[in-house]
């Protein structure tokens, strides 16, 4: 059995104790005491499954403000282009798509840049990240799209990732 880091509890407690007031949103005394029982039986048993190194990065402003950026800024944005995209398909009676699986390169090396990327393109309407494979130390990731208009993986992958990357780098990276 691995032995959990004090610091990685911590940042688990105070991740999961934040999440459980966001859900919640009761300041009671016996609230916040029953969430923060939770919070550390949460923490205890499952920090070392979530946090492999430092455990504080998150409590980096610059890394803290640019997560909050990138998923009420940046993965907004992509969202409303992809249900727009997906809603012209859908008017237009489906005609002409041509679905397929493609293979893009990503920049990202974290596990959890990678798995927040792959999330990220698979809650975007017309893409499913079904893969995302190491290939001779680089990256990548197999995602159906709905209608495949590049099949060069540079450009497949600037169409689908869009912003996406470069906002998760800035977070993980």
């Amino acid at each position: 059995m691995q032995k959990t880091k004090f610091s990685a509890v911590i940042a688990t407690f105070l991740v999961c104790f934040a999440f459980w007031i966001l859900l919640t949103w009761s300041f009671t005394v016996q609230e916040l005491a029953v969430g923060a029982a939770v919070s550390i039986a949460v923490a205890l048993f499952s920090a070392r499954f979530f946090i492999h190194e430092h455990a504080g990065w998150l409590f980096n402003p610059v890394r803290f403000f640019s997560c909050i950026g990138f998923w009420c800024g940046t993965f907004v944005v992509e969202l409303v282009k992809a249900n727009v995209n997906m809603a012209r398909i859908c008017f237009d009676g489906c005609k002409d798509i041509n679905p397929g699986i493609v293979k893009i390169p990503t920049a990202l090396k974290s596990d959890y840049g990678l798995a927040a990327l792959s999330n990220s393109i698979t809650l975007t309407p017309g893409t499913i990240t079904v893969e995302v494979a190491e290939e001779d130390g680089q990256n990548y990731l197999y995602v159906h799209w709905i209608d495949v208009k590049e099949t060069d993986p540079e450009k497949a992958g600037e169409a689908i990732k869009g912003s996406l990357e470069k906002g998760l780098r800035r977070v993980w990276e």
